[in-house]
């Protein structure tokens, strides 16, 4: 799946992109503004939509009404964890003590999240892609892979085998002795237990499983999947960012529902990691003037990249 040379075109030398991608100083200088108060209405919005979304569902006590609330729970966890991705970054708040305080308490910890252990390993991700320290290789190595063994991933999410699974060897850590990851992880019980008391106040302790932890455990672990292999699936350690991340043409749907706050601008993320989400639309359109991003090398949505990953 690793891109033809020809279609990894010459950038324009009169565009605002180098020939690696990176934006020209001044121009990067114009896209690296952090807007610090809408980015607090964005986290302010993930709150106000998750409990609107339980209040609704218990109002209305519907089955068909659940069952689309717990479908937008898993995306409220990838709605917090798209903006914990951007305070890892340091690019949530210019404040960088408000920053990682939102990061890890209002973000990061209620969706079990360990944000500075997630810093650590994503940092390596972004220095060497596919490199011996590449934390996320286990998610999309060996793509493509055949449609059986594709559809058996996807179930072993959607059932909650990998979450239940990924969450036993997190916690395994509170055993582990005396450490910063323990320490995480207390931190990551401790907002639990309140989220759950504030719901067994508020309606039932089963509204916790069934509306938060549940969903987490399936429909964001698919979610996350189906977007990591999206990412980099199939490729290889380069030093062409075109050649260890994929592009796809982004769509209102899969923005809406799995990768939003423009998440799924991953060529122009890896580009320069530190352009913040809101100017990576710009940044994109920008590396397609260049020529950097080429029509035969975008992909169309991601149906017809997941059709390509899983025909192995």
């Amino acid at each position: 799946m690793v891109p033809d040379a020809g279609v990894l075109t010459p950038v324009d030398p009169n565009s605002r992109i180098m020939p690696t991608g990176h934006p020209s100083p001044e121009f990067r200088a114009q896209l690296r503004r952090i807007p610090s108060l809408r980015n607090a209405v964005s986290v302010a919005s993930i709150y106000i939509q998750t409990i609107g979304i339980v209040a609704a569902a218990l109002y209305l006590h519907h089955p068909l009404v659940y069952a689309i609330a717990f479908l937008l729970m898993g995306r409220a966890h990838a709605q917090s964890l798209a903006l914990m991705h951007e305070s890892v970054h340091r690019l949530l708040f210019r404040r960088r003590r408000i920053n990682d305080f939102v990061g890890r308490w209002l973000l990061g910890y209620p969706c079990f999240v360990n944000t500075d252990g997630y810093r650590h390993v994503h940092m390596a991700h972004h220095r060497e892609e596919f490199g011996p320290n590449e934390p996320d290789i286990p998610l999309y190595a060996n793509y493509p892979v055949t449609r059986a063994s594709f559809w058996r991933k996807i179930r072993r999410d959607a059932l909650g085998r990998t979450g239940v699974r990924l969450l036993r060897e997190q916690f395994a850590a509170l055993f582990a002795g005396p450490s910063p990851s323990r320490t995480s992880q207390v931190r990551i019980l401790v907002v639990q237990a309140i989220i759950l008391a504030v719901v067994s106040v508020a309606a039932h302790p089963l509204v916790y499983v069934v509306l938060w932890l549940l969903p987490y455990l399936t429909v964001w672990r698919v979610m996350n999947r189906l977007r990591s292999i999206a990412e980099h699936g199939g490729l290889r350690a380069d030093d062409d960012r075109r050649v260890t991340t994929h592009s796809v043409r982004q769509h209102l749907l899969p923005s809406f529902f799995f990768v939003p706050f423009n998440l799924g601008w991953h060529i122009a993320h890896h580009a320069d990691p530190g352009v913040p989400f809101r100017s990576l639309p710009t940044f994109h359109r920008e590396l397609r003037r260049s020529g950097f991003v080429s029509e035969a090398y975008e992909y169309p949505n991601y149906r017809a990249l997941w059709r390509t990953l899983r025909a192995g």
